[in-house]
């Protein structure tokens, strides 16, 4: 048995794919922490990356990826996890890999992606106090207010310098004297 079947035969209902040679297995959201020791076990112990995605308009609308390396022979993995967008919540790994503590709060606190067991999801990025989660693809892009509008309503020349076509204006030939 292949390492990665071993992933696929511990986590029920997993689905293994090739993506450009590396080796993808998908597997139900309740599953990835034990797909997750499954691959530790099975040689896969470097853990490299976490790291949500945001289909906005699928259904399960979150995906939580998990990238991990084989050491001898070099492999690599992804799994996949599904999160549905009404209870974004997936087993934290932290369990299974220490290195996955700061990516977990990360996905949390930039999608909403609830990690149950983790020992301190709180946010990483933002303040405590922001509302929502900014790479959500629903999330209002807004602004950030400038202090000093009046000088966005100069002209070009003023932002530039000379008017183009004129001696010294970018990009125009000094003129010759």
């Amino acid at each position: 048995m292949s390492r990665v079947e071993a992933i696929a035969a511990a986590a029920p209902d997993a689905v293994v794919e090739d993506s450009l040679g590396q080796a993808v297995v998908r597997v139900p959201r309740r599953s990835l922490a034990t797909a997750a020791a499954a691959a530790r076990d099975a040689g896969f112990t470097m853990f490299l990356d976490l790291c949500g995605v945001d289909y906005l308009t699928r259904d399960p609308r979150f995906e939580v990826v998990v990238h991990l390396l084989a050491m001898d022979p070099p492999e690599r993995v992804r799994l996949l996890a599904g999160v549905p967008g009404d209870d974004p919540t997936v087993p934290s790994i932290t369990g299974v890999f220490a290195g996955a503590d700061f990516y977990e709060r990360e996905a949390f606190d930039l999608f909403g992606i609830e990690f149950s067991g983790h020992p301190d999801l709180t946010r990483l990025l933002l303040p405590d106090e922001w509302q929502g989660h900014p790479l959500r693809k629903d999330s209002p892009v807004g602004s950030v207010p400038v202090q000093f509008k009046a000088a966005l309503d100069r002209t070009h020349e003023a932002s530039v310098g000379t008017p183009a076509g004129q001696p010294g204006a970018l990009g125009d030939p000094e003129p010759v004297t």
